[in-house]
């Protein structure tokens, strides 16, 4: 059931300035910063992938044929986030035709640009980064040499497409929940950045089982997904994600 306006408790100003960027961009960069520096000086992602999700023995990635990894979380899990997507965008066209709902538009049109727009930057990003995906790699039965992430990648390799990790991004998309709640509560805030992060990490950690993905791949998909949704909060809606009065 979808709360009237006078149910919904009232908006807070919340204008996005210094304090408000500082806050919300730290710890995704910090982050960012020392995953880059850690796996692109090392072998740390190649040494996470063969000691979780690669079997050695029969050499053969732990998620390649599981059913839960395959079909629940990676194929049923791009339904799932086009359901939300699709379910959200119905719920603003939705409060054209019912008055009673107008206080969701923002919230909701909110929500669909960010989930779009952070999924796009990731997969837009897979098409330019010319990064391969473990299991075309040679150390784990592919046929391509590992070339790190900032390393001169030899002419001759084919152009790859495999990072930063799209279908994780689409679960962290979900993390724009928390400036959706935002101006409702902090502790509400909280739990919309906790559902996004658990479901983000469940795609990711298929994904990396089945050697589609190593671990920096997610977590440059979590900050660019992160960052994307800050900047729809921030900038294009003032830091304000409930009805100002506005036409949309």
């Amino acid at each position: 059931m979808i709360a009237t306006a006078e149910q919904l408790p009232r908006t807070r100003t919340t204008p996005a300035g210094r304090e408000f960027w500082w806050r919300h961009t730290r710890i995704p960069l910090i982050a960012l910063f020392a995953v880059t520096v850690a796996t692109g000086f090392s072998s740390l992602d190649e040494s996470l992938a063969h000691w979780l999700f690669f079997d050695e023995s029969r050499s053969q990635w732990l998620g390649a044929r599981n059913w839960w990894v395959n079909a629940f979380l990676h194929e049923g899990g791009r339904w799932f986030i086009r359901g939300v997507v699709t379910a959200s965008l119905l719920l603003w066209i939705a409060t054209f035709i019912q008055p009673r709902w107008r206080r969701v538009r923002r919230p909701s049109l909110y929500f669909t640009v960010a989930m779009i727009l952070s999924i796009a930057a990731a997969g837009l990003l897979k098409t330019v980064t010319n990064v391969d995906c473990p299991w075309d790699l040679r150390e784990f039965g592919g046929q391509f040499p590992f070339v790190h992430l900032f390393a001169d990648r030899p002419d001759g390799l084919r152009h790859a497409h495999c990072f930063p990790a799209a279908h994780a991004s689409s679960g962290y998309a979900l993390m724009s929940l928390y400036f959706v709640a935002y101006e409702r509560g902090r502790q509400l805030a909280r739990s919309g950045l906790a559902i996004g992060s658990a479901v983000g990490l469940m795609f990711g950690i298929a994904q990396q089982s089945r050697g589609a993905h190593f671990f920096s791949h997610d977590v440059w998909s979590a900050c660019i997904v992160w960052l994307v949704a800050l900047a729809v909060y921030g900038l294009v809606f003032k830091g304000r994600a409930w009805d100002d009065g506005s036409s949309f």
